[in-house]
């Protein structure tokens, strides 16, 4: 029998599969197609819709655990799968603020946890006019321009507008109007750079942290992760991780927890947002880490001790692969694999498209510029065929 089900069948479920082999965990999967990226790789596989408790409660039937892919299953189906006794890790009552943007903003503040500025409007409850008066209200208070977010859905930069005037509304209003969701806006920060926290925990209260890292975007996508962040002082790097482990705690997470933070000009630290499962910051730790961030999350919500998150080398450096001008990733393997043997590639079994992230490489050492070289070489080979000058 199986000990745990997974929602989702994208490349963080595939990536689960690894460590669960390993540890001889049985998994489930609820896939959303026969060729999604995890029902390629986990034979114990249904394909089936995750809005639908009845196909939800088949595929947890004689499991005890469940854990999730992603933050989208209805927060009711997860308390009526808790009822029929099936542990939901993490739970409804956290994953609520992994859902709603506006409810995390909300939680950051009630947690007094540092963010930036922020105010939500609801244009289906209190109609267009109003709501755009109120961010009109908060661009004279804060400045112009902010940020605009759909409360739920947006991700990889989708859902997310600068606005200088309010003539730029139009756009964020016109996306919201047909699904009925909130907006939320947020001051624009002069940030440095972009940090990540990871912490895994336990139902126990069991917790372990990784190295802050570094990570770079590019159009509202990940691009590259450095670990640990170079250059990062002590201070904001204690700073990250308890901001980090007061969220996991203050929210009840059980899993992985990653926290997305903006290190300002002036060395503050602001939460931007945060995800409750594995997350693409923590990749790095497949190669570069005595203990995976995959392995951790199933660990943590088999409530199972945890492993060491200490790096195996001074620096490990992750690239996506997004897709580009080579489709046949298969073949350019070779070629990456021959140009930099000693990098770690991770393909997701996905149809290659233009920015979709269709795997990650890793290079790892105690040189940072020759791990950045090499790690920059080989995704380029992968996505382009050609080489990072």
């Amino acid at each position: 029998m199986p000990e745990l089900a997974v929602i989702g069948g994208g490349q963080l479920a595939r990536m689960m599969q690894q460590p669960a082999i390993a540890l001889g965990i049985g998994l489930r999967l609820l896939a959303e197609g026969p060729e999604v990226s995890a029902a390629q790789v986990v034979v114990d596989h249904e394909v089936g819709d995750y809005a639908d408790l009845d196909t939800l409660r088949r595929i947890t039937a004689d499991v005890n655990v469940v854990t999730f892919d992603h933050e989208h299953v209805p927060p009711a189906h997860l308390r009526a799968l808790q009822e029929s006794g099936v542990a939901c890790r993490p739970g409804p009552q956290a994953l609520i603020y992994a859902q709603d943007k506006g409810d995390m903003r909300e939680k950051l503040s009630e947690l007094s946890l540092p963010a930036p500025a922020f105010t939500v409007v609801d244009p289906a409850r209190d109609g267009d006019e109003a709501a755009r008066d109120a961010l009109v209200e908060f661009g004279a208070e804060i400045g112009w321009p902010f940020i605009v977010k759909t409360t739920r859905g947006g991700y990889d930069g989708k859902g997310v507008w600068t606005v200088a005037s309010a003539a730029d509304l139009d756009q964020p209003f016109a996306a919201v109007t047909a699904s009925g969701a909130r907006l939320l806006a947020e001051a624009l920060v002069d940030f440095r750079r972009e940090l990540s926290a990871q912490v895994a925990r336990r139902p126990s209260g069991q917790i372990v942290a990784y190295p802050v890292v570094e990570s770079r975007q590019r159009d509202g996508v990940c691009v590259e992760v450095t670990a640990p962040a170079p250059d990062l002082d002590a201070r904001i790097a204690a700073e990250a991780t308890a901001i980090a482990t007061s969220v996991a705690e203050g929210l009840d997470v059980v899993g992985m927890l990653a926290v997305e933070l903006f290190e300002t000009q002036d060395g503050r630290v602001l939460v931007n947002e945060f995800a409750m499962r594995p997350h693409n910051t923590g990749h790095w730790t497949i190669d570069g880490a005595a203990t995976s961030q995959f392995e951790n999350h199933l660990r943590a919500v088999l409530d199972l001790p945890l492993g060491s998150p200490v790096p195996r080398q001074p620096w490990a450096v992750m690239v996506n692969v997004l897709g580009g001008s080579v489709t046949d990733l298969v073949t350019q393997r070779a070629v990456a694999l021959a140009a930099e043997p000693d990098v770690h590639i991770h393909l997701y079994g996905k149809e290659v498209k233009p920015g979709r992230k269709v795997g990650h490489v890793t290079a790892t050492g105690d040189d940072l510029d020759d791990v950045l070289r090499r790690a920059r070489r080989s995704a380029s080979i992968l996505t382009d065929g050609e080489e990072t000058p």
